[in-house]
């Protein structure tokens, strides 16, 4: 069979049927230089043992996370990971499952996936959790939507400590919507007044803790700086073992919290893919974007599980949808879900704690080899200012064999921010390792 079976009148017939002339009018909403003007610079055909040792000869330059020093965190953080998740996660019942359309048949899914919203409602501090996003980004967009309804308002309030990831996902649904955003300016030691920014027509405030800059932020006073307002307070976090530690956004007056629940049973894997968490009030639940397992009773008085909450009527009625989301990381929530209850709360406030020491060490030899760090506070990643260029020094580093972090220049390029070096160390790094950097970063 061959791999495109449709013959030049397919085509044909198909764009006339859409109604266009030419296939390119198919992709009229995409920037034009967002598009390639000719096919890329590759080879049309190989064998497929040659296809192999191409991309093993590609896949050979990466450097692991695993065989060198490594502080790369900025959203993403290597953490270790029991054994038993993966392997748990490969049984049979997970790996076949998608979505539990009939709960008969799915009560396994759909008892794990609530035991996951329980898990990130106690996490978080709120009363209600759905059963997963993509990732923390485009949870960040969805929340941001839900309060759109919610306030009947149209302008969000981006904090300067914002993941620039994160805010630009809101930009651009945002670009999308017509609605208005106000972007604060990078905010590196957590001094901004987000307070003067909140009038009667924001919608929302939308801050991280810790920041991108690694800065811890009393959610409290903004919170109420926004309820004054008549603005809902998105909470925002990127590393999820903080959560162990750190006072939940929820008990500091947060309405809708979002983040990144990589850091729990899920690796590095090269990029993704990751689990995004979001929780709110009960109030708001039935504009929470994603799903919701609910529990419940059978004819019989058994305990079992349905999906109480589902935006599916995009499949329907697309225009009047709470969210065109119309999945979950199923995988992912569920390592999620199993390594937290592998720590359970003990375990949990144990790794956080190491993660939290093992950074004061790193940021204490830094400061003693003559290095600047600049936060005054911090859970287990920092910023530091280096002499020069530090997208440079993290090259040399790389070359030296050691991962020392992520220059600030990477996420906010132009920004003026180019010796400022953001660096993560947690439970996985030791004494070498971190005497590894300093001596990299110093010399």
């Amino acid at each position: 069979m061959r791999y495109l079976p449709l013959t030049p009148d397919d085509r044909e017939d198909m764009l006339r049927r859409i109604g266009v002339d030419h296939i390119d009018a198919l992709f009229a909403d995409v920037p034009a230089d967002k598009l390639l003007q000719a096919p890329p610079d590759l080879p049309r055909r190989k064998s497929e043992l040659e296809v192999e040792r191409a991309l093993s000869r590609m896949a050979a330059r990466n450097v692991a996370a695993c065989s060198v020093p490594f502080f790369v965190g900025a959203g993403a953080y290597k953490h270790h990971v029991p054994a038993s998740v993966d392997h748990l996660i490969q049984r049979s019942e997970f790996l076949t499952s998608y979505t539990p359309y009939q709960p008969e048949i799915s009560q396994g899914t759909l008892q794990m996936l609530f035991e996951f919203q329980t898990q990130v409602a106690n996490l978080t501090g709120m009363e209600v959790a759905n059963a997963s996003m993509y990732d923390g980004s485009t949870g960040c967009g969805e929340a941001t939507l839900m309060a759109h309804r919610i306030t009947r308002r149209r302008r969000a309030v981006l904090s300067g400590g914002l993941h620039p990831h994160y805010a630009e996902v809101v930009r651009t649904q945002s670009a999308m919507t017509g609605d208005e955003v106000v972007s604060l300016p990078p905010d590196v030691r957590a001094q901004e007044d987000i307070a003067a920014h909140i009038d009667d027509d924001v919608s929302c405030v939308i801050v991280q803790s810790p920041d991108v800059f690694g800065n811890l932020r009393d959610l409290a006073p903004i919170a109420k700086a926004c309820h004054a307002k008549g603005a809902l307070l998105i909470a925002v976090f990127t590393e999820a073992v903080s959560l162990g530690l750190v006072e939940p956004p929820g008990a500091m007056g947060a309405d809708i919290v979002v983040g990144e629940g990589q850091s729990i049973g899920n690796a590095l894997n090269f990029g993704g893919p990751h689990v995004g968490l979001f929780a709110t009030r009960q109030k708001f639940v039935r504009q929470m974007p994603g799903r919701l397992a609910g529990q419940t009773v059978d004819a019989e008085g058994r305990r079992g599980f349905v999906l109480t909450l589902s935006t599916r009527e995009q499949h329907i009625r697309r225009e009047k949808a709470t969210s065109n989301i119309c999945t979950n990381s199923g995988l992912c929530a569920l390592a999620f879900s199993i390594h937290m209850t592998l720590l359970g709360q003990t375990g949990l406030r144990k790794l956080a704690r190491v993660n939290h020491a093992n950074a004061v060490k790193l940021a204490d030899m830094l400061a003693d080899a003559g290095v600047e760090v600049l936060n005054e506070t911090f859970f287990n990643e920092f910023t530091v200012r280096v002499k020069g260029d530090a997208a440079s020094l993290v090259e040399r580093m790389a070359q030296a064999g050691v991962l020392g972090g992520v220059p600030v220049s990477r996420l906010l390029p132009g920004a003026g921010l180019d010796d400022l070096l953001l660096v993560a160390s947690t439970e996985v790094n030791t004494n070498e390792d971190r005497a590894a950097l300093v001596a990299a970063l110093t010399q």
